[in-house]
């Protein structure tokens, strides 16, 4: 799986594979009609133990494909049970869905100065707002004063290669009428790729930590990168789960020989 990753190089690829249920059914348990589904991810250069955008393109394979004959699909990761629902969206020509993921909170935590080596060249001469950390990873989030300072980085990958972590979510708030709460971009070279163009996974800690902020249960991300992306969110704090939603789009089928 690694290595098809590697031949793939791109900032993450998910291997999936039927369920045994407890019924002993691939992928669908006589007694539960939620199908199921093994997922693994893996980046150029390592496995990663959550990916947003990769589950997302998942599901929304399964559910397009027909694989699944259900608006629910429950995944197992090294991250614990995650599912994904097919949201139904009318629209003027024909029927669209997006994919509602269902994430646990990633919590953001107190980091030791020792952490951030100085960054001079990455951040250009732009002032910290805070630093934190997530438990999950041990990525470092770098909030600076705002969104536009965030899209106009100009990262500096062997200075953000020696910080401790997986890797550095640079954030802000998002510029006012935009239609958006927060931007944000994600570099992670230490593992393969100098920018996550749209990471899902990163929000399971962006949500909570900008949800204080701004005293707001429902969000709406902007990915800065050069592709970009859009990611709408909700924060349940009873239950410590975050909503993801987004949409996708089927570029390619094909076969691959191992």
């Amino acid at each position: 799986m690694q290595s098809v990753a590697k031949e793939f190089n791109v900032s993450d690829t998910a291997f999936l594979s039927p369920a045994i249920s407890a019924a002993g059914t691939n992928g669908q348990d006589e007694s539960n009609s939620t199908p199921r589904f093994n997922v693994r991810w893996f980046t150029p250069g390592a496995e990663v133990p959550l990916c947003g955008h990769a589950t997302l393109a998942t599901a929304h394979f399964l559910f397009s494909s027909d694989l699944a004959k259900h608006d629910t699909i429950e995944f197992v990761s090294k991250s614990g049970l995650l599912v994904a629902r097919k949201i139904i969206r009318p629209t003027l020509k024909d029927e669209t869905f997006t994919v509602e993921l269902d994430f646990p909170v990633d919590p953001v935590v107190e980091f030791d100065a020792s952490e951030v080596p100085s960054i001079p060249l990455t951040l250009n001469g732009v002032p910290i707002v805070n630093v934190m950390k997530t438990t999950a990873c041990g990525d470092l989030i770098v909030e600076l004063p705002s969104g536009k300072d965030v899209a106009k980085l100009q990262p500096n990958f062997e200075e953000i290669k020696e910080c401790s972590g997986r890797g550095i979510i640079v954030t802000g708030p998002a510029p006012d009428g935009c239609g958006f709460d927060f931007y944000t971009r994600f570099f992670c070279p230490k593992v393969g790729i100098n920018e996550d163009p749209v990471c899902g996974s990163i929000h399971c800690a962006l949500v909570p930590y900008w949800s204080e902020k701004l005293k707001k249960k429902r969000l709406t991300s902007f990915m800065a990168s050069q592709r970009s992306g859009i990611l709408h969110l909700e924060l349940d704090e009873k239950s410590q789960r975050v909503r993801i939603s987004g949409e996708a789009v089927t570029v390619m089928v094909g076969t691959i020989l191992v």
